[in-house]
């Protein structure tokens, strides 16, 4: 199993490449053991029109929620972009760093109630987080 992208004089391919030697077509693909997870991100999240900036963030926080949710999965989330041009590595993300990106913390009623209030930026527990009532939140399967 394994993904293939690139792009022609037709425009950008994304393939799918399975055991048996198909090879169908598609927007937006996962392999491996957590797929399921990073299906769930994939789906909620994907949409046409994404911007570059867009869609490296979706793809960074699929393969985080496929390694958190999977024992068998982990390591680097490397994401790249691939044009008419080439190809780019954006980013190298060790999976345990974003980890406090993107774990969803819940605060409590008396807490969310003084954030609403204050509309203070809450980081109290956890490096790096923000609360906004505004905010999109990850939807979780």
């Amino acid at each position: 199993m394994g993904l293939i992208a690139g792009w022609d004089e037709t425009g950008p391919g994304l393939y799918y490449v399975d055991s048996e030697g198909g090879r169908p077509k598609g927007t937006r693909f996962s392999v491996g053991s957590g797929l399921p997870y990073a299906y769930c991100v994939l789906d909620n999240g994907y949409q046409y029109d994404l911007s570059v900036e867009e869609a490296a963030e979706l793809a960074r926080r699929a393969i985080y929620h496929a390694t958190f949710r999977d024992g068998a999965s982990g390591g680097v989330a490397s994401v790249y972009h691939v044009g008419p041009n080439g190809w780019k590595k954006l980013s190298g993300d060790d999976v345990g760093e974003l980890h406090y990106k993107y774990y969803p913390v819940v605060l409590d009623t008396v807490e969310q109630e003084m954030v609403e209030v204050s509309g203070v930026v809450f980081n109290k527990w956890i490096s790096g987080f923000t609360f906004s009532p505004n905010k999109q939140r990850d939807v979780f399967c």
